[in-house]
């Protein structure tokens, strides 16, 4: 039988177990905010399992001092969305974090699997799936979605003992080590993203200023949306971003009337895209990163060829072909001739030597 705590006293009581491992799940909404709401919190310590309540009258920080602690060892399975939710209560993130959808991938079981299957997969227990879109920001919860919350953290522990075991015999446990961490630093740093508009490669044919303005509406549509905690298209959507950036509102009536049916952009945020629109560009604003064309002919031959590589050292492996490396940083490598910061690490070391070989091979055809 799970606990309830929505008491500091009770979450205090229950954080002096010693046990370095914690299984550590949350349940969150993002319907119509930038930044998840965390609506419950879910931990299984040496054998205790508790349903934390976030939205009761109590001081989390005893919790977010311990998942923060180095010697804490929390397993979570497919954490990033998680890490996000926690992020208030961990300043500096986790200390140590053991993915149990990464290590299955390392382990041989596939790539991307779901908790449910993973469970059933190595614990051969069938889970409930009924909660799956329940509204976890109700007060009370129900029976079901409370028997729900605890399994998602019953089994962490037995999931983290099968699996920590065949990442060692498949001699893949500091590679499994190094992807967690990799995703703790980037919850860690999240920050917004610099140079936006190169997403929007149908715009690579724009004008140099007119790209300058697209980055420009994009990055006051992020900071926006943290600002007032707000989807980024209920502010504006993709392509009304490419609208608005491309022909200017001539005033605020036009952009009203262009503006039918975002259910941000009111009063104040209107009238500050529409400067944001009509202010001239600075000298400063055109230095930016240049939308990459669309894909031709030349750039698929080289993606194709370089994507070979990967399929062929995944094999070797025995390592999903995704988890190794994706198209979309051979595209980012093809593009700008550097070696991706999404592929240092152990990465680097199988396929940095014969992709950039083959980068060059094909600037000489």
């Amino acid at each position: 039988m799970a606990a309830w705590i929505d008491r500091t006293e009770t979450l205090i009581e229950l954080d002096r177990h010693p046990a370095r491992l914690v299984g550590l799940d949350t349940e969150f909404m993002r319907t119509d905010s930038f930044a998840p709401k965390l609506a419950l919190v879910q931990i299984e310590i040496d054998g205790h399992v508790a349903l934390i309540d976030p939205l009761a009258d109590i001081d989390l920080t005893p919790l977010g001092t311990r998942l923060g602690d180095a010697q804490t060892i929390s397993i979570m399975h497919s954490a990033s969305e998680d890490l996000d939710a926690l992020s208030p209560l961990l300043p500096n993130s986790l200390g140590c974090l053991f993915d149990t959808q990464i290590a299955a991938a390392f382990a041989g079981l596939g790539a991307g699997l779901g908790y449910q299957k993973l469970v059933l997969t190595v614990c051969e227990v069938d889970l409930p799936k009924g909660e799956t879109r329940s509204d976890w920001l109700q007060r009370p919860l129900s029976a079901s979605q409370l028997e729900y919350a605890a399994q998602d953290v019953v089994h962490l522990p037995a999931l983290h003992t099968a699996l920590s075991a065949r990442l060692a015999e498949r001699g893949y446990a500091d590679w499994h080590a190094q992807d967690c961490a990799r995703l703790v630093e980037r919850a860690r740093h999240r920050e917004p993203e610099l140079q936006p508009q190169t997403s929007y490669r149908g715009a690579a044919d724009w004008t140099r200023p007119q790209q300058a303005l697209l980055r420009r509406v994009l990055i006051w549509r992020d900071t926006t949306a943290r600002r007032i905690d707000k989807p980024r298209p209920w502010i504006l959507d993709d392509p009304r971003v490419l609208d608005f950036s491309a022909t200017p509102p001539a005033d605020l009536n036009d952009m009203a009337e262009r503006a039918r049916g975002l259910r941000a952009l009111r009063g104040a945020e209107r009238q500050e895209l529409f400067d944001v629109l009509r202010r001239p560009l600075a000298e400063e604003e055109l230095e930016f990163e240049a939308i990459p064309p669309a894909a031709d002919g030349e750039e698929r031959r080289v993606i194709r060829a370089l994507k070979e590589i990967v399929t062929a050292r995944a094999a070797e492996l025995d390592l999903p072909e995704g988890l190794l490396c994706s198209r979309r940083h051979l595209e980012t490598l093809y593009l700008s001739r550097q070696w991706p910061r999404a592929l240092e690490g152990w990465r680097r070391e199988i396929l940095h030597d014969a992709l950039m070989a083959q980068l060059a091979e094909s600037r000489k055809g």
